[in-house]
């Protein structure tokens, strides 16, 4: 597209600038006449809100006025009240404050006056009382003036010195008031005891008397019994409970323990003129400990005379907030003495009435019946309430108690026999059994199926039995002495067992425990109380270790046999006694052999006097020699006759086997030990080994008949693991180096079984001198 001409460009700006002038103008002057328009409208607005606002600007200005007008008003009575009336104020105030004040006082001490009054009528009216021995209404009159007299103290800032006369007066009076009444009571209740206050005997209680008066005062003197006014008098005067708290001591120390703990005691009862005197007379007891149903008899009489001539009352004791509630006499008695009169009725009686038997217990049913009679009894004279009490449940719970003191008395039974003599022994044979009755059969149901299936089972495979059969002693515990009390012990268990099976399921198990109580009882006691003994008697010591072995042969089967008799609690593996098996093996084994740790100490002092068998060319050397093997020898034997029939064979020979094999070792270990042997010292090492060679097995006489002994003396090798090594070097002693060589034989001969090539090479050089030909032998020993 061409660019446009500049004449043409020039030409269109001068146009445009002409349109632009001529629309300016007229812009301006269409302007001017707009502003002309709005200047007299706003004229004319401006007139309109000038009158209307002429009117307002007059009606403020009016109120303008009035309010200066009420300001000064205001501010006029507002200088007359501070200056006028606020002081007449003041003075009005302050004389009532002071009217006030006085006020106050006027009626405290009106008050007070009032209270004087009132103390000063109550003491004249219960001085009146009093003389006329209405012993109630002097008693009420005493707490008013009481009661006043508190008010007065009470009233704090108002401090009278006539107060501290009051209070002492009023002390005065009612000290004066109890000693009547104490007096009146001592009239009523009289007690004579006896004069030591210790209770030793039944002779003693036998000075104790109660009177209690029955005559009436007149008409005239009170309304109502004597023993009720005097009572509640004591109520009013808050010493009812000290008083009878008194009163209940001196009947439970004097009278009712005394009924229950001495059975020769009965309560008697005589009637005089006015006066019922309680007193005692003593019989013959018929038992030990008294009967439940009697003593309940006697404190029953007690307690209804004193019910019928003295506690039948009903009083009003005074509460809080002046309301009086009913106190019954006899109740209140009760709550102070029937916890200890229940605890000794307990202790000292129901307790012996424990049947020591279960056939017995269905005889405990009168006890319980007389109980519940006896509370009864008790409860309709007002001295229990409520429900069963300690005593009734005591009695009720009698199974428990039973079982608890069954229990005891076999556990005492057991200790009694472990505490006493171990060496009064009885023997036991592979024959022997515990002493009880035979065990009932178990009962029919399942088990009795169970025995004939296996009856059946066994008839059809009897012939599949080895014709070979085990002796009916095998598994028997071997014949030995135990002591008389373990043998009891064990007899004591048996039986505390099969009376468990015929008792309730309580007492079972309690009774089974006791049994286990009994042997954990022997573990414990018995080591500790013939400690010394089983120490120093090695008699003593086998014995313990018999007993042990012997309860520990019953543990393995005793539960087995009273399984399926006991309680079902205990059926299913409770009822055992293996768990103690190990202990009771272990505590006989640890004795005896702490036993034979002191012999062995013992023989190889003996052999330490005998100068290491050295020098035996020496007469003192081998004197000294001589005696230690004598000694051994000695000791031994001794021992032997002590085990002798106490121990089991096996045992025996065992234990004498060990000891004379701790002998022999000592004297080999010497003898190897020496490092220069002549041939004097060889032939007297010879004789002495052979006085242990052929002394040594007599030291085993394990029965008392002497013929028997002989196959366990000839079994002495068995016995004593060195007895063969002694042997081979007694031959070394006596013989040549070639008979030496012999019985080595290349390390296969008897010597070279029993002493390695170190000790013989010793022994060689030892015995013989230094040569080509104990060269040679040496050589050949390897």
């Amino acid at each position: 597209m061409a660019a446009p001409s500049p004449s043409l460009v020039a030409a269109v700006l001068a146009h445009s600038g002409r349109l632009e002038k001529e629309d300016l103008g007229t812009r301006i002057a269409r302007l001017s006449r707009r502003v002309e328009e709005l200047k007299g409208e706003v004229c004319n607005m401006i007139n309109k809100k000038y009158n209307e606002f002429l009117p307002s600007m007059q009606s403020a200005e009016d109120l303008v006025s009035q309010v200066d007008s009420l300001s000064s008003n205001i501010d006029l009575l507002k200088s007359r009240i501070e200056n006028e009336v606020q002081q007449d104020l003041n003075v009005a105030v302050a004389e009532f404050t002071e009217l006030k004040q006085q006020l106050e006082r006027d009626s405290l001490v009106l008050s007070v006056l009032k209270q004087l009054q009132e103390f000063d009528t109550a003491i004249k009216e219960y001085s009146t009382a009093l003389l006329e021995k209405k012993y109630v209404a002097a008693a009420r009159h005493l707490e008013k003036a009481r009661s006043s007299l508190k008010m007065l103290e009470s009233r704090k800032g108002f401090e009278l010195k006539v107060l501290k006369a009051l209070g002492t007066e009023l002390t005065v009076q009612t000290q004066n008031m109890l000693y009547h009444l104490g007096e009146e009571w001592r009239q009523m209740v009289l007690w004579k005891l006896p004069p030591s206050k210790e209770i030793s005997s039944a002779e003693t209680v036998m000075q104790t008397e109660l009177h209690l008066c029955t005559m009436p005062l007149k008409e005239d003197q009170i309304a109502g019994p004597p023993v009720a006014s005097v009572l509640q008098a004591f109520a009013v005067l808050g010493e009812l409970h000290t008083r009878l708290k008194l009163f209940g001591q001196l009947l439970l120390k004097y009278i009712l323990k005394p009924l229950i703990s001495y059975p020769s005691l009965r309560p008697l009862l005589e009637e005089q003129p006015d006066t019922v005197v309680l007193h005692f007379e003593s019989a013959e007891p018929n038992l030990e400990h008294p009967s439940p149903i009697e003593v309940f008899g006697k404190i029953s009489l007690v307690l209804e005379v004193l019910h019928t001539h003295l506690l039948n009352v009903s009083l009003d004791e005074c509460g809080e907030n002046d309301k009086d509630s009913k106190v019954v006499l006899a109740e209140m008695l009760g709550d102070m003495v029937w916890e200890e009169v229940s605890g000794c009725l307990i202790q000292e009686c129901l307790v012996y009435s424990i049947p020591a038997n279960s056939s017995k217990l269905e005889q405990y049913i009168e006890v319980i019946n007389s109980t519940e009679e006896f509370e009864k009894s008790l409860k309709n004279m007002g001295f229990l309430k409520g429900d069963a009490t300690d005593l009734l449940k005591y009695a009720r719970n009698v199974n428990s108690h039973f079982a608890n003191k069954r229990c005891q008395d076999v556990i005492v039974a057991a200790r009694k026999l472990m505490t006493s003599e171990i060496h009064n022994t009885v023997k036991i044979t592979p024959d022997s059994s515990v002493a009880i009755p035979k065990l009932p059969d178990p009962g029919a149901g399942d088990n009795l199926k169970m025995q004939k299936a296996s009856k059946m089972l066994h008839n059809k495979l009897i012939n599949l039995e080895n014709e070979t059969k085990l002796s009916q002693h095998t598994f028997s515990l071997p014949t030995c002495y135990i002591s008389v009390s373990v043998e009891k012990l064990m007899e004591l268990a048996y039986q505390t067992l099969l009376e468990a099976t015929t008792s309730t399921d309580q007492c079972c198990i309690q009774l089974f425990y006791s049994v286990r109580n009994i042997f954990h009882l022997f573990y414990d006691v018995v080591p500790i109380y013939h400690k010394e003994n089983l120490q120093k008697l090695p008699q003593l010591a086998a014995i313990h270790h018999n007993n042990c072995m012997y309860i520990a042969h019953h543990l393995l089967t005793l539960g087995h046999q009273f399984r399926y008799r006991l309680t079902n609690i205990l059926y299913d593996g409770a009822a055992t006694f293996v768990d103690l098996v190990p202990g009771f093996r272990r505590l006989g084994m640890e004795c005896f052999l702490a036993q034979m740790r002191v012999q062995k100490g013992e023989l190889l002092e003996r052999l330490s006097s005998a100068r290491n068998f050295s020098n035996m060319d020496n007469e003192e050397n081998y004197s000294a020699a001589n005696k230690a093997a004598r000694q051994v020898l000695h000791q031994l034997k001794r021992l032997g006759k002590v085990w002798q029939d106490v121990l089991p064979v096996n045992i025996y020979c065992k234990a004498m086997g060990t000891l004379l094999n701790t002998a022999l070792s000592e004297i080999i270990n010497r003898i190897t030990a020496l490092e220069d042997i002549s041939a004097e010292d060889a032939d007297r090492l010879h004789s002495l080994c052979r006085i242990m060679l052929e002394e040594g097995p007599l030291v085993f006489t394990p029965l008392l008949e002497e013929n028997k002994n002989k196959k366990y003396q000839e079994e002495v090798p068995v016995y004593v693991q060195k007895w063969m090594m002694f042997k081979e070097l007694m031959i070394i002693l006596q013989a040549n180096l070639q008979e030496i060589v012999d019985r080595w034989a290349d390390g296969k001969g008897p010597l070279a079984a029993e002493f390695s090539p170190t000790e013989v090479k010793s022994l060689i050089r030892a015995l013989f001198q230094n040569t080509e030909r104990r060269a040679a032998a040496l050589a050949k020993i390897k």
